[in-house]
């Protein structure tokens, strides 16, 4: 098969062209420069600079000139701050320029998409007393960008989204979203405060895997939720003390008021102050950062064959570099980005 990539040098885009042409498929790809400072980009990648968002339609068709298959693992994420409505915002990256996307690999011909989402829109499926998408923008912005991949998926265009969770490995030069995670336990004191529930997870080489397999075993249209290891958040704070250097640091569980009380304040300060609105409401967020956001592996994972991996291992490596980025032992890393 022969697959256009949106995204080729992200910490996603790049696992999976190197697994599509493991699997003997040929991989075109466009990104945004640079490349990240030693990232490793498989060299059979036949990769090009440039933005999906500013192509006419008919660069569009060139880029999926004999292509059957496209994989879009581009958009943005809820970091993303702005002025109000933010919505507005993420539907500019992650819907609108993704209908146009699909409908002119539909009219060339496209037989195959995959299309990086997240698993917010699964919850939101079976939780929906939640109203995810009434109340944080971005991911009402999944929620619409599946709905819109499904109305053009038929038989003759299968239409995959990955319903992604927590993603853990690292990219060479990236910084890793999970400097996030760092700076939070390290402005906590004594003790790691944290809500009850958890997390379902997979690595970095599973998602590309499940991209792999999603492009070739979709058939119409299939939303793919995604995860392969379910973890409470005790446990995989014990696995991130551990490679910050202190193995002994207490956890302790905290009720969803005195969660509450905290983002109210956290929330505040940002609406007070120059970033904006977020994609995520924080007042309506304890609900399901409370909750066991678990996904079984037998309905996303296995059928899509994807492998056991080292998730300890993956999850060190993640917070162990983002600890020398902010700590300024590496230098002239890039940003994640949503692409």
């Amino acid at each position: 098969m022969k697959v256009f990539l949106i995204g080729g040098t992200g910490l996603l885009g790049s696992a999976a062209a190197e697994e599509l042409i493991k699997r003997g498929h040929e991989v075109r790809a466009i990104a945004l420069p640079p490349v990240p400072e030693g990232a490793q980009l498989p060299p059979q990648m036949a990769l090009e600079f440039k933005n999906y968002l500013t192509l006419s339609d008919d660069e569009i068709r060139r880029c999926f000139d004999g292509c059957d298959g496209f994989v879009f693992a581009a958009g943005i994420d809820e970091r993303i701050t702005g002025p109000s409505p933010i919505y507005e915002y993420f539907n500019k990256y992650n819907v609108t320029p993704l209908e146009k996307l699909l409908r002119i690999a539909k009219e060339c011909g496209v037989k195959r998409s995959v299309i990086c989402g997240s698993y917010f829109s699964y919850f939101d499926k079976i939780w929906p007393h939640l109203e995810l998408g009434r109340w944080h923008p971005y991911i009402r912005s999944r929620i619409e960008q599946e709905k819109m991949a499904m109305t053009l998926a038929d038989k003759n265009f299968n239409v995959a989204v990955m319903e992604l969770p927590y993603i853990f490995g690292v990219q060479q030069g990236r910084e890793p979203v999970w400097t996030i995670i760092v700076k939070a336990v390290r402005g906590m004191k004594t003790a790691t405060m944290y809500p009850k529930g958890g997390t379902t997870m997979v690595t970095r080489r599973q998602v590309a895997q499940a991209m792999a397999g999603a492009l070739e075993k979709t058939n119409g249209g299939q939303c793919w939720p995604i995860g392969c290891y379910n973890m409470t958040w005790k446990q995989f704070l014990a696995i991130v003390h551990k490679n910050m250097g202190m193995p002994k640091r207490k956890v302790i569980t905290i009720p969803n008021w005195l969660l509450n009380l905290g983002i109210k304040s956290i929330e505040k300060k940002l609406r007070e102050g120059s970033e904006g609105e977020g994609g995520i409401y924080l007042p309506k967020f304890s609900d399901i950062q409370s909750a066991e956001t678990f996904i079984d592996k037998s309905i996303g994972c296995d059928l899509l064959g994807v492998e056991d991996d080292d998730i300890e291992e993956a999850i060190g490596e993640s917070i162990r570099l983002s600890v020398d980025v902010l700590d300024g032992k590496v230098k002239n890393v890039i940003g994640m980005r949503g692409e």
